[in-house]
């Protein structure tokens, strides 16, 4: 017998990032944007579920300035990894990871006085000049100071001898649905800053408010950078923002089918009993269910088997759902089934998935669980490894 990792046999459910659409995604966005607005790549939460160093390889690859991240497990972990490219923290950070931020040359968002001065002692002790982001909250009341209580916390930056305000930022609340009163509103205040700044000559290399939504549909907001999440990964932010031809979906999530039934009419499908077969019904099960991310509902939603749809019939389980392909005689074991993504003609996207969750397409790719291996396809001319992730070491 070789049993050995490299023989360990995969579960028939994985999810499927295409790392050639990731690059040409990039491309359309950088050819959409005027050559003197840099692109921030948003790679937090392993890149909305895309697996982060993959993400930042190709990106870096595809001219960005940086990535973006939430925390500094997610940075050391590309830091880790062999990544150098700027990594800017987003959000808020204990003073405990000062330290490490400044050690790894890490760049972070700055909200608050008493940060400034715990980041400009620690800069000190490694003989550093680090740059900061000021966070200017304009409206949305998460991280960030006060529009109209900026400027001293961008004096006190500019006071510490060890930090360099790098950039000034802001966050959009509701950039990408059509009405745009209070994003309008809210670059108005970011604006009174900026003007502000240059009245008292503080100059700022990177001026950045532009999220997915803002990037589409409030060009004047673009200034020096935009920061880009899940548009890179081929998903809209809304069914209203502008449309960028040839941006398509990254992630596609599958299975095989690993069991087949024949029901007779009269009889019952999964738990609950929540589906009775009123005639003679064939049914595949997938080894997929809500213990991966699948949306827990019974006879909603469904899957593509040989390039046809095949509803979902009765209750999802944590491992497992079920499908009616009695519609589709020639499917078999094994047979590639595609939960999210593109099969033949047919597709499932996130947001049909987002409408079963009653949710939104950020929570839907970023709640594909770990347990389902990470297998990355289509990585153009060696520059990226095609890889997969599986729970095996």
């Amino acid at each position: 017998m070789n049993l050995i990792p490299d023989n360990f046999p995969l579960r028939p459910a994985w999810t499927e990032i295409d790392l050639g659409r990731l690059r040409r995604n990039i491309q359309l966005i950088r050819a959409d944007l005027p050559r003197r607005v840099r692109l921030m790549a948003v790679v937090k939460d392993e890149a909305y579920g895309h697996g982060a160093l993959d993400v930042a390889r190709v990106a870096m690859e595809e001219g960005a300035w940086g990535l973006g991240l939430s925390t500094l497990e997610e940075a050391m972990s590309l830091r880790d990894a062999g990544i150098t490219a700027p990594l800017l923290l987003l959000g808020e950070r204990q003073q405990a990871e000062l330290e490490w931020c400044v050690a790894h040359d890490l760049t972070v968002c700055v909200n608050e006085s008493y940060n400034v001065r715990a980041l400009a002692r620690v800069a000190a002790q490694f003989n550093k000049r680090v740059p900061v982001h000021v966070k200017i909250h304009t409206g949305m009341s998460r991280y960030g100071v006060r529009w109209d209580e900026a400027l001293p916390l961008i004096e006190s930056v500019l006071a510490e001898k060890t930090l360099l305000l790098e950039g000034a930022m802001t966050h959009f609340a509701q950039s990408d649905e059509t009405d745009k009163r209070f994003a309008n509103l809210q670059f108005s205040r970011f604006n009174d800053v900026l003007n502000a700044m240059v009245r008292r000559n503080v100059s700022v290399p990177l001026r950045h408010a532009c999220n997915s939504g803002g990037f589409l549909d409030l060009p004047r907001a673009h200034l020096d950078m935009v920061r880009v999440g899940i548009l890179l990964y081929g998903v809209f932010p809304s069914t209203v923002c502008r449309r960028i031809p040839g941006i398509e979906p990254v992630m596609s999530v599958k299975a095989r089918v690993a069991a087949i039934q024949t029901l007779k009419p009269g009889e019952v499908v999964g738990y609950g009993m929540r589906y009775t077969a009123s005639a003679p019904r064939r049914v595949a099960v997938l080894p997929i269910g809500y213990g991966d991310g699948f949306p827990r509902v019974r006879n909603e939603g469904g899957a593509l088997i040989r390039g046809k749809r095949a509803p979902l019939i009765g209750g999802i389980a944590m491992d497992a759902l079920m499908v009616d392909i009695t519609d589709i005689p020639q499917a078999q074991m094994w047979d590639e089934a595609v939960i999210m993504g593109r099969q033949g003609n047919e597709e499932i996207s996130a947001r049909d998935i987002a409408k079963l969750k009653n949710s939104v397409t950020y929570d839907v790719l970023t709640n594909w669980r770990l347990r389902l291996r990470r297998k990355s396809i289509n990585a153009q001319d060696g520059a990226v490894e095609a890889n997969e992730t599986a729970a095996v070491k």
